[in-house]
């Protein structure tokens, strides 16, 4: 590892990861300078614990599906490895604890940035990391956190991962929403289908 390296943490249900999340990594390694970005697939995300579909083995491997599209992506499974509720504070500081002269640069979408009041120690993670919202079209959306956030206007990609999954669900095409090597691996395991949801 380099010294003083600029990683980018990405975190998320990944349920699945599509192309929009790999747009918003490529677009932070380039405008940032960032040497990486790592997917952190959450095991349970404690604002949204209802919501994946997806078991926790599945999602890591189409998480290193989406990782191996780039060569600057990488995925480290430290969420889905601990047991219970996963917390960003948590990851960030062992990230910090084993790369202590590394900038660490934490991105996250604008829906889950307006949530970070509820979120466990947020002036922590603050103070571990650069909070990096990425933000799609026009029109950012108000912050009023209480946290020093930067922003970055990413490529606008209108794909969410529950129009995917419905799309699956309907028996329609994924082609375009996720990289090849995801949709083959929700068709050979059978993902999203009405027995997994």
């Amino acid at each position: 590892m380099a010294q003083h390296e600029r990683l980018g943490l990405l975190g998320g249900t990944f349920d699945p990861p599509h192309l929009g999340h790999l747009h918003a990594a490529i677009g932070a390694i380039e405008r940032l300078g960032l040497d990486r970005v790592v997917l952190v697939p959450a095991r349970q995300q404690p604002l949204k614990s209802a919501t994946v579909t997806a078991d926790a083995a599945h999602r890591r491997a189409m998480c290193l599906h989406l990782a191996e599209c780039h060569p600057q992506l990488a995925m480290d499974p430290i969420e889905l490895d601990r047991d219970g509720l996963s917390f960003s504070v948590e990851t960030v500081r062992a990230y910090r604890a084993a790369r202590p002269t590394a900038e660490l640069v934490f991105l996250v979408g604008e829906d889950a940035a307006a949530t970070l009041p509820q979120w466990r120690e947020p002036q922590a993670l603050a103070s571990l990391a650069r909070i990096v919202v990425l933000t799609r079209g026009e029109t950012p959306v108000r912050l009023d956190v209480g946290l020093p956030l930067e922003r970055l206007a990413t490529r606008r990609v209108d794909i969410s991962a529950t129009e995917i999954r419905a799309r699956v669900r309907a028996g329609k095409s994924i082609c375009g929403f996720v990289p090849d090597a995801v949709a083959t691996y929700i068709a050979t395991h059978g993902l999203y289908g009405p027995t997994t949801e």
